[in-house]
């Protein structure tokens, strides 16, 4: 391939490793994309280049040197702005916090530069991280690669639209609602949500602590899913900053032993309508699967509705009960995006403390009767959401004859985040618009390696249908 931006960074890794290409060649071609294409995407906030090479002419040294390399030696890439990268800025897309310099690494990125990573830079989000469109008062919107009209989603829509279009070789995102899939969806990129405390959310902004320490994590995004593989091993592990941490150990299963797992399939929740193309994408992939050997069954779990509707008190009201009292006296700093957000808090029912309480044990619960039906089905295939990359500013649509409103479109994703399953997203096809069509593999918490054989099996079973998007 002549663009050395979009190898996958395993065999990036291995090249270098071999000695056939240069961590600093490497680097120089990220670089030149950036320089070319981030005025177009926005998908940067910051990029230090001299930092960059930096660390890339170490990278060559130690392989010139001899050293012993890490998993990721010499690959570059990027980290959402919500997450701490020393000395580089961790705003979260908000002026309460313009110029904010992390003065040190999250664990998840000192993970990252001990396995030999580069961090080339940080990515836009929305303010506060409170939506699936990528837009804020500090930087502007974030444009899809493959339509500069569209978003590539939120609220790690900058990490999406830099590893889609070449600019970073995979990163780091952060998901309470399908922020790490919904773009990935968006991006035609995998994500991976793990289950909380899997990998440290230590470093993050907001912090992770309460009900949002139950429902948001951080995990990988990249172009394949043999990259979120390398990711997710180098990142996961317990640390004591993260409320939720347990020290599970890695568990590769064997493809053998994952292929007699059932998987359950559904199209559509029952509620929220999508899209023809986005039908037929979850029915390519059952298909697929069936075809390569699994067990794959129709199967809508029960109490999908209900979670939704958790979901909604867990992250939009009492998100808006913990940011709306940040901005007094600052009103005039809300970008309209998270202005929009409040006031969809707003008209949610207030929350008591016996009702906070009820919500809390209704959603263990079902949690567990969750479980339950995953004893027979551990794998679970639905959509990653109800539509394609949306055009900015864009909060309904027609779908099969319904009006669905831009709250209900992510559904698909919610359910997982109050339920704390593992779930990837894995481009399989595109719509009639040339847009990427994502599908969603859940998993059991704290399976993500059986998640991500699965996921591994559609993406080189659909990789003949890959293509780079337009801006590249």
């Amino acid at each position: 391939m002549n663009d050395l931006t979009f190898l996958p960074a395993v065999e990036m890794a291995r090249l270098i490793g071999k000695k056939e290409i240069s961590p600093i060649e490497l680097a120089e071609a990220h670089l030149e994309k950036i320089e070319r294409l981030n005025p177009k995407l926005n998908a940067y906030v910051q990029v230090e280049p001299e930092l960059v090479l930096g660390e890339a002419r170490a990278a060559e040294d130690a392989v010139k040197n001899g050293q012993d390399l890490g998993l990721l030696h010499g690959v570059p890439i990027s980290i959402k702005s919500s997450i701490e990268v020393a000395g580089y800025r961790c705003e979260a897309g908000t002026r309460l916090r313009e110029g904010y310099i992390a003065a040190r690494d999250a664990p998840l990125v000192a993970r990252l530069r001990a396995a030999g990573a580069i961090v080339l830079g940080v990515t836009n989000t929305p303010e506060l991280l409170m939506a699936w469109e990528t837009d804020n008062l500090l930087y502007g919107r974030t444009n899809s690669p493959w339509d500069l009209n569209r978003t590539p989603g939120g609220s790690s829509g900058g990490e999406a639209a830099a590893i889609a279009a070449g600019m970073s070789a995979g990163g780091v995102g952060s998901d309470g609602g399908g922020s790490i899939r919904v773009p990935a969806h968006f991006s035609g990129i995998c994500g991976l949500k793990p289950t909380p405390g899997r990998i440290p959310s230590t470093g993050h902004f907001p912090a992770s602590g309460g009900p949002f320490a139950m429902i948001g994590v951080v995990g990988p995004m990249a172009r394949t899913v043999a990259d979120l593989k390398a990711l997710f091993e180098v990142m996961q592990g317990p640390d004591d900053g993260d409320s939720f941490a347990a020290p599970v150990p890695l568990r590769w299963p064997k493809f053998e032993d994952v292929r007699k797992l059932r998987i359950g399939y559904f199209e559509d929740d029952g509620r929220t309508p999508v899209t023809a193309e986005t039908r037929q994408a979850v029915r390519t992939a059952a298909e697929v699967l069936r075809a390569e050997g699994f067990q794959v069954e129709e199967f809508r779990p029960a109490g999908l509705e209900t979670a939704r509707q958790l979901w909604k008190k867990f992250f939009v009201k009492i998100g808006g009960m913990l940011i709306g009292p940040m901005f007094r006296g600052r009103e005039r700093d809300l970008s309209p995006i998270l202005r929009q957000f409040l006031d969809w808090c707003a008209a949610e029912p207030e929350l008591s403390a016996d009702s906070l309480l009820e919500a809390w044990i209704q959603r263990d619960a079902l949690r567990a009767e969750l479980l339950a039906q995953m004893q027979e089905y551990p794998i679970l295939l639905c959509p990653a959401a109800a539509v394609p990359a949306f055009r900015h500013g864009e909060r309904s649509w027609i779908v099969e004859g319904k009006t669905m409103n831009y709250l209900d479109a992510w559904s698909y994703t919610e359910w997982f985040n109050l339920l704390g399953n593992p779930a990837a997203v894995v481009p399989v096809s595109y719509s009639p618009d040339g847009l990427p069509i994502g599908v969603q593999i859940a998993g059991r918490p704290w399976e993500e390696e059986t998640v991500l054989r699965v996921a591994a099996v559609l993406q080189k079973a659909c990789a003949m249908n890959r293509k780079p998007p337009p801006i590249t």
